[in-house]
């Protein structure tokens, strides 16, 4: 199930709690944790952590990501994407700064840029132009 939770520094975040599976895309302006399954595309505002047994099946645009899990859809973070060394990514990267921790597994190509590249490059700009819900 997800839930918001409010944060003592007043912002807010979701997670979708281990044994859950969402299918379906998800659009959210504040930071977000998957514990859980998502099938689906994922498009945030702040920052996605997928935990170690959290999965991915579907494209993720964020602002910045931190990934123990498993994805499997490319991943286009406009600041910062950090792979643990639990992570599976298979799929693309697009990215300014990247962190892979040793035992991280990356299947995919990465194309590294600044802001303006991420931009160009993807058409992406996740701080202003992340998918609004139809």
């Amino acid at each position: 199930m997800a839930k918001t939770f409010e944060e003592p520094s007043g912002g807010l975040h979701n997670v979708l709690a281990t044994g859950t599976l969402l299918t379906g895309t998800i659009v959210t302006e504040s930071d977000f944790r998957v514990d859980g399954r998502v099938d689906g595309e994922i498009n945030c505002k702040g920052k996605i952590v997928i935990g170690t047994k959290g999965i991915v099946k579907g494209n993720i645009t964020t602002v910045n990501a931190e990934i123990f899990g498993t994805i499997e859809g490319s991943v286009k973070a406009y600041e910062r994407l950090i792979l643990k060394s639990t992570a599976v990514v298979k799929g693309d990267i697009f990215i300014q700064t990247l962190e892979i921790e040793p035992g991280a597994c990356l299947n995919g190509s990465c194309t590294m840029s600044g802001k303006e590249g991420v931009t160009a490059n993807t058409g992406f700009n996740a701080a202003a132009n992340v998918q609004k819900p139809k």
